[in-house]
């Protein structure tokens, strides 16, 4: 019987060749054995026909050896496989990071860009707003005044509508002539006012102690100042008339 030439180290896979080419060797060594086997005197024909019916076998180490290598070759597959399997499932987990991370780059630009947007509508309404009221204070710089009673009154007039202070051209003229006959530099030295000490002054004839009191931030601190003394007295009867067109007499 032929002794198993395969090593554990040098093992390789059995091709349909090499299967073959152990057949027919197992088959002569069983020819070798029957013809040692046989009278000298046997007819040949005896000898071939029990070489040609011997069955091939072989041994429990080619068997052996021989299922070893289908395993390896099995095992070798299976981690090919399980390789392959966890290559595509990388790939397809590094995808979807990739993904994630364009998705989120596009919605933090997009966020940017929003925000810009909102800063730059922010900025120019900001701008808009301060160049209407640059031109608005340009407007009442621009604003010329006579100087005279009407532009006095006139004059005072815009500035008692900015501050909340009510009256009216007709109520003013009236209480001007009345009081001064139009004069800014009037000044009352007979009467209790001028006895104690504090003459009233100006168009509306106003006393200092009620023109500070009364007087409108804006205009001149001097009583004789038309605008000024026009403003203040305006500003003192609507505190304690309602408004100057309340005014008939003496205030």
């Amino acid at each position: 019987m032929l002794k198993n030439t395969f090593t554990r180290g040098h093992r390789r896979a059995l091709t349909k060749r090499h299967k073959i080419a152990v057949a027919g060797v197992a088959t002569l060594g069983a020819a070798a054995v029957a013809l040692s086997a046989v009278p000298g005197n046997a007819e040949t024909t005896t000898s071939e026909a029990a070489v040609s019916s011997a069955p091939v076998k072989y041994s429990s180490e080619q068997l052996k050896g021989l299922k070893g290598d289908v395993s390896e070759q099995l095992a070798a597959k299976s981690l090919q496989s399980q390789a392959a399997a966890a290559k595509a499932k990388a790939d397809a987990k590094a995808k979807a990071v990739a993904a994630a991370k364009k998705k989120a780059a596009a919605a933090a630009a997009a966020k940017k860009k929003a925000a810009a947007k909102k800063a730059e509508k922010a900025r120019k309404a900001k701008a808009a707003s301060r160049s209407a009221q640059r031109a608005k204070l340009k407007a009442a710089v621009r604003k010329s005044y006579a100087n005279n009673l009407d532009g006095w009154i006139k004059e005072s007039l815009d500035i008692m509508k900015s501050k909340g202070i009510p009256g009216s051209y007709n109520g003013l003229y009236r209480n001007i002539m009345r009081e001064s006959s139009g004069n800014p530099n009037a000044i009352n030295n007979w009467d209790i006012n001028a006895i104690n000490g504090i003459p009233s002054k100006g168009l509306l004839q106003v006393i200092p102690p009620t023109f500070q009191a009364y007087h409108v931030a804006g205009t001149s601190w001097n009583i004789y100042d038309p605008v000024a003394n026009i403003t203040a007295a305006a500003n003192y009867a609507a505190h304690r008339y309602g408004s100057m067109d309340n005014v008939n007499s003496a205030y």
